[in-house]
């Protein structure tokens, strides 16, 4: 029973002479809630994987009149510098080594001051004592060296034909080139 002018069109199932409404898509099942936990994060602290919130877990800035913490290692340059004098004292007679010294005493309290351990200077304290010490010794040995071969010229200008000894060593006053 077809009209001519709207010719039968095959039925698909579930169309029975209804309007046809636009399908649904089926729902998803509800999404589980997340575990509790056994304590919420504090204020300064941020949850496990975020940033933490602005501000939160960075120092306090000082107050008013009190200097900025300091980040830089107080001592090392000076350290570096002693220890350098204190090698220059070997060539200097001992004058690098004592300014060496001075220096490593002074950026070795400076580091201990700020907590920090300073190895160049303590190793500038210890190289610039003992070559300021051999410097002394070497400067003792020399002024006596100095001294008896000034006894010695005195002999030689009193008796001219003596024969004089330094150290243990024996040196005619009167010169023998005819």
């Amino acid at each position: 029973m077809s009209d001519p002018q709207n010719p039968e069109q095959p039925q698909q199932p579930g169309q029975s002479g209804q309007p046809q409404q636009p399908e649904q898509p089926p729902t998803a099942p509800p999404a589980p809630e997340p575990p509790a936990y056994a304590q919420a994060p504090t204020a300064g602290e941020a949850p496990y994987g975020q940033a933490p919130a602005y501000g939160a877990g960075y120092p306090q800035a000082p107050a008013y009149g009190q200097p900025a913490p300091s980040t830089t290692y107080p001592g090392k340059t000076m350290g570096i510098v002693a220890f350098i004098l204190s090698l220059v004292g070997l060539v200097t007679s001992g004058l690098g080594a004592l300014i060496g010294l001075i220096l490593g005493i002074v950026a070795l309290s400076q580091s201990k001051k700020a907590g920090q351990k300073n190895g160049l200077a303590l190793a500038a304290i210890i190289i610039g004592a003992i070559v300021l010490v051999l410097t002394i010794i070497g400067l003792i040995v020399l002024f006596s060296f100095l001294a008896a071969v000034a006894g010695a010229a005195q002999q030689c200008v009193t008796d001219p034909n003596t024969v004089v000894q330094v150290w243990g060593f024996s040196f005619p006053c009167a010169s023998s080139s005819y």
